[in-house]
């Protein structure tokens, strides 16, 4: 189990409606660095073949683990010819560190490295030196896309996509499931998922795990239940990706505007959103802006969000969700 692998079970996710049926199959494989597990109607030949095919192009768009993937060039230099995934990757991430104010930003990756959370070297030493120094490399307005290539304002600039790419692959998936004509599926890539249609007649069900340390398997302690149908969610927290060293903890959830982790009020954001990649990213943004600003991006932006939260006068765990997740939340 690498380090990207870690970064995903922490959007702990548990599908529960799994159990097999007459016109539904599963397959299931490892991507990315982590695994996925598919359920859909109907049989399909040579399905689980296609798949593992569309994750490998996209791992050589979008992994920071595979060298000659479009976003290790850019890491790697200066306006590098990019791809279509990358591009739709790279829009998606600018519009939502615009609408969060910052708190989502790919442009961390030297900040993420530095903390053992990505593809570089570990810095065995972190100070207000040296997250000064990254800092300077951080911000979207360092990079951007002109004529299919990307340009970076200094070589140093480093893009992570950890926190928008798994998203979007859900939803690269779904995109060929459609193609196929499957109307009833579930796609779940390292806890990022997406549902259409039903599953032996009901809403899918999906658990949301409670995020308190030692809650290490998905599934076996859950928050909630959401029944849910033509939705993607995702869900972030620091409950389990994080590390102590000298008597100081590291989160994986880096504030892009202070270059320290963010220990916000929120244990953990989950999103529902049309897309996954949206919800991906959101929910990362939420984990970085904390309680109350994250209520506002999420009415902003017209999405719908299950938070679990500490009370800053009492320390007790607390939820917050939107009207409409309401309806989804069913008996465990």
């Amino acid at each position: 189990m690498n380090k990207i692998s870690l970064l995903l079970i922490i959007l702990s996710i548990s599908v529960l409606s799994c159990n097999k049926t007459e016109d539904f199959y599963k397959i299931a494989g490892e991507t990315q660095g982590t695994t996925y597990h598919m359920i859909y109607e109907g049989e399909h030949p040579n399905l689980k073949k296609q798949v593992d095919s569309l994750l490998q192009v996209f791992d050589l768009s979008l992994s920071t683990y595979e060298p000659y993937s479009t976003i290790s060039k850019v890491n790697q230099g200066n306006n590098v010819e990019v791809d279509e995934l990358f591009t739709q990757m790279f829009n998606k991430a600018a519009e939502v560190t615009k609408h969060s104010g910052g708190a989502f930003d790919i442009t961390v990756g030297p900040l993420i490295n530095a903390y053992g959370f990505g593809y570089g070297k570990q810095e065995t030493k972190i100070d207000s030196a040296l997250i000064d120094s990254l800092l300077q490399y951080v911000g979207m307005d360092k990079v951007k896309i002109v004529n299919n290539h990307l340009i970076k304002e200094n070589d140093n600039v480093q893009l992570s996509g950890n926190a928008i790419s798994q998203g979007q692959a859900v939803d690269y998936i779904a995109k060929f499931f459609k193609k196929q004509g499957i109307k009833n599926y579930m796609i779940e890539i390292g806890g990022e998922l997406a549902v259409k249609g039903l599953k032996d007649g009901k809403k899918w069900r999906v658990g949301i795990d409670k995020p308190y340390e030692g809650n290490d398997v998905a599934g076996q302690d859950l928050q909630t239940i959401l029944a849910l149908t033509d939705k993607a969610v995702a869900t972030s927290g620091n409950y389990r990706k994080f590390y102590v060293r000298n008597g100081k903890k590291y989160s994986h959830s880096i504030d892009p505007h202070t270059g320290y982790p963010a220990f916000q009020n929120i244990l953990s954001a989950t999103i529902i959103a049309d897309s996954c990649m949206t919800a991906d990213a959101y929910a990362t943004a939420c984990m970085v802006s904390g309680l109350k600003k994250s209520k506002e991006i999420v009415k902003k932006m017209g999405l719908d969000a299950y938070f679990v939260y500490s009370d800053e006068e009492t320390g007790e765990y607390k939820v917050w969700y939107t009207e409409a997740v309401k309806k989804m939340i069913v008996k465990k």
